[in-house]
């Protein structure tokens, strides 16, 4: 790991405006793969719990591209003393809140979605960057098979 330096708060907030909330590159790829193998979906959208990335309606599938960094993977991966580590930051406290009250909104979306009967698939942002091809084909599957309403969980653990 490399040693922290501070960064100025104009630089932070210069960073931080520059992430974007919805269509990253792996969400991009993950519906361009989708729609070449036929499937036709709606994107980030409103009313539904949680606002997923790709959704199918009929078939009751919604899909969610967590990022790593945002959505804290070390955090449920590694556990909190990782995480702990791996912050350096001098308000460390205050991030590990967010990251674990991140972790705690997520799973009761999931939760929320999967009680009104819609089958919840989640991927790591890197896991489908690094292997698009099974995540959409997997994906397919789901739609395909019909599955309606299940236990909302991340399909790549």
């Amino acid at each position: 790991m490399g040693t922290y330096r501070p960064r100025s708060p104009a630089t932070v907030s210069r960073y931080m405006s520059a992430i974007k909330s919805v269509g990253g590159r792996a969400e991009a790829g993950l519906r361009s793969a989708l729609h070449r193998r036929g499937l036709r979906f709606r994107r980030n959208e409103v009313g539904l719990t949680g606002r997923p990335d790709i959704v199918f309606r009929s078939a009751r599938i919604v899909v969610f591209i967590d990022g790593d960094f945002w959505h804290a993977r070390t955090l449920r991966e590694k556990g909190l003393s990782m995480l702990t580590d791996r912050l350096q930051t001098h308000n460390r406290d205050y991030w590990l809140r967010k990251f674990e009250g991140r972790v705690v909104r997520d799973d009761a979306v999931t939760h929320a979605l999967s009680k009104e009967g819609w089958t919840v698939l989640r991927y790591w942002e890197t896991d489908v960057r690094r292997d698009v091809a099974r995540i959409a084909d997997e994906v397919a599957t789901f739609v395909r098979s019909g599955a309606i309403g299940g236990a909302g969980r991340r399909r790549d653990e």
